[in-house]
C-alpha cells in the first residue's frame, strides 16, 4: 500500500508538471472558455424553453447548468486552490475533505441564491446593479477570505514548527513510560488535526464568492417568473462544480500521502508543519493574484 501510494503520487506530481511545462494549463483553460461560451447559449435557450412550457425543458436546463458548472469549476478558481492547498498541507482524512468540497460547492450555490432574492426580489436591483455588487465588492472579498484561510495555514504550520522547536530544547530531560506526561504528538494525533471549524473556514471563504453564470441565471429566470427552476438550475450547477473540486481534494490527499508514505513516524511529524506553511503560502499567493484581477 505504502509503495501504491508513493507511485500513484509521484505519477500525478510529474503528470501535473509536464502539463504545467508544456504549456497544456494555457490550452485547457481555452478550450473551457470556449465550451462556456457555448454553453451560454444553450442555457438561454432552455430558459426560453421553460418559459414556453415544452416538454424536458426542465431537465435540459439542469444538464445544461451541471455542465456548465463543470467547466467553469475546471477553469481558474479559487475553490480548487483552497481545497488542494488545504488537502495538501493539513492532513485531512479523504472522505471528510470530499464531503467538505460538497458542502462548500453547494453553500456557494445557496449564497448566489440568497444575495439574488435579497437584491433583486427586496431591493429592486437591475442585472446591473447586481452584479455590479457582486464583482466589485463580493468578489474581492471572498478572495480576502481566500488570502486569510492561507495565512491561518501558514500560522499553523509555523505554531507547529515553534512546538517541535520547544520539544527539542528539552529533549535532555530523561523520560519514560511512567513520567506521566506526553513526549509529544503521536500519528494518530497528527491524523485528527481537523475540526468542524476547519471545515467552515473554508466553506465559508469558497462561499463568499458566487459565480456570475449563477447570478445571470437567477436573475434572469426571477425576471421571467419561473423562478423556482432558476434556484434548481444553480444548484445543479454546483453539483457540477463539486464533481471538480473533489476530483481536486483525492488528488492532494494522494500527493500528500504519497509524499509522507516513505517517512517513519516521527519524520511524519516533522514534516507536516512544513507542508502547512508552503501550502498555505502558495494558497495565498494566488489568491493575491486573484486579488489583483478583480481590483
Amino acid at each position: 500500500m505504502r509503495r501504491a501510494l508513493i507511485g500513484l503520487g509521484a505519477v500525478l506530481a510529474v503528470s501535473l508538471l509536464i502539463l504545467w511545462l508544456t504549456g497544456g494549463f494555457a490550452a485547457l483553460q481555452a478550450w473551457i472558455l470556449a465550451g462556456q461560451r457555448e454553453i451560454q447559449s444553450s442555457l438561454a435557450a432552455a430558459v426560453r424553453a421553460i418559459k414556453r412550457q415544452q416538454p424536458g425543458a426542465l431537465a435540459a436546463l439542469l444538464t445544461v447548468c451541471f455542465s456548465y458548472g463543470f467547466l467553469h469549476a475546471a477553469g481558474p478558481g479559487h475553490g480548487k486552490v483552497v481545497i488542494g492547498g488545504f488537502g495538501l498541507g493539513r492532513r485531512v482524512p479523504l472522505l471528510t475533505l470530499s464531503a467538505i468540497s460538497l458542502a462548500a460547492s453547494l453553500a456557494q450555490a445557496a449564497v448566489a441564491v440568497g444575495f439574488v432574492y435579497a437584491g433583486v426580489a427586496l431591493l429592486g436591483w437591475t442585472r446591473e446593479q447586481a452584479h455590479g455588487v457582486a464583482d466589485d465588492i463580493m468578489a474581492p472579498v471572498g478572495t480576502l477570505a481566500i488570502v486569510g484561510v492561507g495565512l491561518w495555514l501558514m500560522w499553523r504550520g509555523l505554531r507547529g514548527l515553534q512546538r517541535q522547536t520547544r520539544q527539542d530544547d528539552h529533549s535532555g530531560h530523561v523520560h519514560d513510560e511512567h513520567c506521566g506526561h506526553a513526549h509529544g504528538p503521536t500519528v494518530e494525533d497528527v491524523d485528527s488535526l481537523t475540526s468542524w471549524r476547519d471545515g467552515m473556514v473554508l466553506i465559508t471563504g469558497i462561499a463568499m464568492r458566487p459565480c456570475s453564470g449563477a447570478l445571470f441565471l437567477l436573475i434572469l429566470t426571477w425576471q421571467l417568473g419561473i423562478g423556482m427552476a432558476g434556484v434548481a438550475g444553480v444548484f445543479a450547477m454546483g453539483i457540477g462544480t463539486a464533481i471538480v473540486t473533489v476530483t481536486v481534494a483525492v488528488m492532494a490527499v494522494v500527493m500528500r500521502e504519497g509524499a509522507l508514505a516513505s517517512l517513519p513516524g516521527k519524520g511524519i511529524i516533522r514534516i507536516l508543519p512544513w507542508f502547512e506553511v508552503l501550502a498555505g503560502g502558495l494558497v495565498a499567493v494566488i489568491a493575491l493574484s486573484l486579488l489583483a484581477q478583480v481590483l
